[in-house]
């Protein structure tokens, strides 16, 4: 999707301007290594990214799948000796049941009770929660957006807001926020939704949910319809999310400023508002139909979207609650790890140019012990956002109201306003101005934090320097945050870490992208534009492409690689999606055997429409459009995935 170019507005040297600065040796970062006991993980500074030449061979790396060629199919394609499964479309019954699909027909009732649109993230929750049982389960998927001029026919992309209908524009409605499947794996029938299962369930951009945390009731938050500010509908631009230690999901709100329309300078909340890109441009035409996107009418709406949603799939009867004390901004990703004292660390990325990248540490550790006893953990604690230091460091600045500049001199009178506007208060704070931080994630293993910066075309062309030789950047790279350890486990509550790059993303051989990988690659295991990250259960990252530049006309894919050991940062091509969609949502079971991934807008190509898309799969049934559709990747012969 594209993205407004939000100007900086803190005097903070950006990302790129930190690593022009940086000069450090590979004996000063073994020895931060070392005082991390680290060593052996870091890589070479100075390695020299290139291709094996013949005869070479790859026999570093612990992956021993077979790397697929890049192409621009019409269907997914995955590495020889794995098999994928369609577990569920756009449209499809949640409870597996056989119904016929026809979008021409298709009202804000049915779509409430089927599979929403541009499916992204996925979590795999298993029966019960806190087991390995990695054969039966729920699955919670996120919905992020509809593509109108797919979906209905006679929709033109650059007419979207004037063409669509009203029932068009409740059915886009129910399209997004998330589902709750139960599936099973059994025999040759693979993975199946479960029949009747009492947790299928949707969440949509007009369900009924909570508000608690610092912002709860708060006059910013409250409309005409909901004059306390305590209960809202709807939750959507669901992108990607996160799992509690006690079995729930938190579900992020991305990109909601293109839904709110006619925002003026008599709006009270005018400059907050523009500050999340609201008023910039217009993507959708729910504000002709539903007064909640219409400023005019309701202009404190936008203050209560952006947040972290958390819900419980193993209890369908409990409303979604968002949790204000996470912030508010366009979250790319909510994932959670503990700290050595049993705190709880959620992080996230606000995905746009010269945004930041934030951490909430909460304020009482995780009750292992009793799961309703966590229920307000994530209501109480401190949000942070990131500064990143030239010699090696990060710091985590704390946003909370009174502290350094946020204070009612700067327009702040209590937490919640600093909650509503945290992209003001990080510029305040001096966070670094980042290259579209998305997925956030804590490898399981190691301990350590990677972040995918996709990329950044805003740059100032002289912004370049030894580490980061790139500007703009359209490619992307990927960064490894070490903690501190404390009482020999990561520190993930301490307030200063170590960052390294792990890869800068692009072509080896081709001299203008000037891509760094520590580990000698293949012609088809580089990448560019990293999103979405996972973790097997051995600790090996798998990255996926989120969209590629245009000099660059390739299927979007998922990468696999070590992250310690030999052979480190050697990514390989282990499945490419269909022409037109990006890749999204990868999620393991326990045992690492299957791997969830999901197929966002397939056929969104240039020029695509519904009577015309640049492929129809999953179906390729003359009359349906291409549908959004999630994916089980097992190994033929059983075995753990990559493996």
């Amino acid at each position: 999707m594209t993205l407004p170019m939000r100007e900086r507005r803190n005097d903070q040297p950006s990302f790129i301007e930190i690593c022009a600065r940086r000069d450090m040796t590979r004996r000063e970062f073994l020895r931060l290594g070392g005082m991390l006991g680290l060593a052996a993980a870091v890589s070479p500074l100075a390695a020299c990214a290139r291709l094996p030449q013949p005869g070479e061979g790859l026999s570093d790396s612990t992956l021993a799948f077979t790397e697929i060629a890049k192409n621009t199919l019409d269907r997914p394609a995955v590495a020889p000796g794995y098999s994928m499964q369609r577990l569920i479309s756009w449209g499809d019954a949640l409870d597996g049941r056989k119904e016929s699909f026809d979008p021409r027909t298709l009202t804000a009732d049915a779509q409430a009770k089927r599979f929403g649109y541009n499916n992204d993230y996925t979590a795999y929750m298993p029966f019960p929660w806190g087991s390995k049982n990695s054969s039966h389960g729920l699955l919670f998927v996120n919905h992020e957006y509809t593509n109108a001029h797919l979906m209905f026919p006679g929709i033109e992309r650059e007419k979207i807001i004037q063409q669509v209908s009203e029932q068009q524009v409740r059915v886009e409605q129910e399209a997004n926020g998330f589902s709750v499947i139960e599936i099973q794996r059994s025999g040759e029938n693979g993975w199946q939704t479960v029949p009747g299962s009492m947790y299928a369930r949707r969440g949509t951009a007009t369900t009924p949910m909570r508000i608690s945390g610092p912002a709860k009731g708060h006059k910013r938050l409250q409309t005409s319809y909901d004059t306390q500010g305590v209960a809202l509908k709807g939750t959507m631009a669901n992108c990607a999310g996160g799992v509690t230690p006690w079995g729930t999901v938190l579900t992020a709100e991305e990109n909601f400023h293109g839904y709110f329309a006619n925002l003026e300078k008599d709006n009270p909340e005018y400059a907050n508002h523009a500050s999340y890109g609201i008023g910039e441009e217009l993507w959708y035409g729910w504000s002709r139909y539903d007064d909640r996107f219409d400023l005019k009418k309701s202009p404190n709406e936008p203050n209560r979207f952006g947040w972290v949603v958390e819900v419980d799939p193993y209890r369908p009867e409990k409303a979604p609650i968002k949790r204000t004390a996470l912030g508010r901004f366009k979250h790319e990703c909510a994932n959670t790890t503990l700290t050595p004292d049993g705190r709880v660390a959620v992080y996230s990325g606000d995905d746009e140019v010269f945004e930041y990248v934030y951490r909430f540490v909460s304020s009482k550790p995780y009750n292992p012990d009793n799961r309703d006893a966590n229920d307000g953990l994530l209501d109480e604690g401190i949000l942070y956002a990131a500064r990143f230091n030239e010699d090696g460091t990060m710091q985590w600045l704390p946003l909370v109201f009174g502290h350094g500049a946020l204070t009612e001199k700067n327009g702040f009178h209590s937490q919640a306003d600093v909650l509503i506007e945290t992209r003001r208060a990080a510029d305040l704070m001096g966070a670094t101005p980042m290259d579209r931080p998305e997925d956030v994630e804590v490898n399981p293993v190691t301990g350590q934090l990677f972040i995918s910066l996709t990329r950044n075309d805003g740059r100032e062309l002289d912004a370049t320097g030894k580490l980061h030789r790139r500007a703009p950047d359209p490619y992307g790279l990927v960064l490894e945050l070490s903690p501190p350890l404390a009482n020999g486990k990561p520190d993930h509550g301490a307030e200063m870490f170590f960052w390294e790059i792990f890869l800068e993303g692009g072509d080896p051989l081709n001299t203008t992208h000037k891509a760094y990988y520590p580990h000698f690659i293949t012609q088809h295991g580089w990448l560019t534009n990293p999103d979405n990250v996972a973790f097997d259960n051995q600790g090996r990252i798998w990255i996926c492409t989120d969209g590629q530049p245009k000099a660059i006309q390739l299927n979007d894919g998922l990468y696999a690689a070590d992250t310690v050991g030999k052979g480190r940062g050697e990514t390989r091509l282990f499945m490419t999606v269909p022409v037109g969609a990006e890749m999204t949502g990868p999620s393991f079971t326990p045992d690492s055997k299957t791997l969830f991934i999901s197929v966002q807008h397939p056929g969104d190509s240039d020029g695509s429409d519904f009577a015309k898309p640049s492929t129809r799969w999953p179906d390729f049934a003359e009359g349906l459009p291409p549908r959004p559709s999630v994916v089980a990747v097992t190994k033929d012969d059983g075995g753990v995935i990559g493996s």
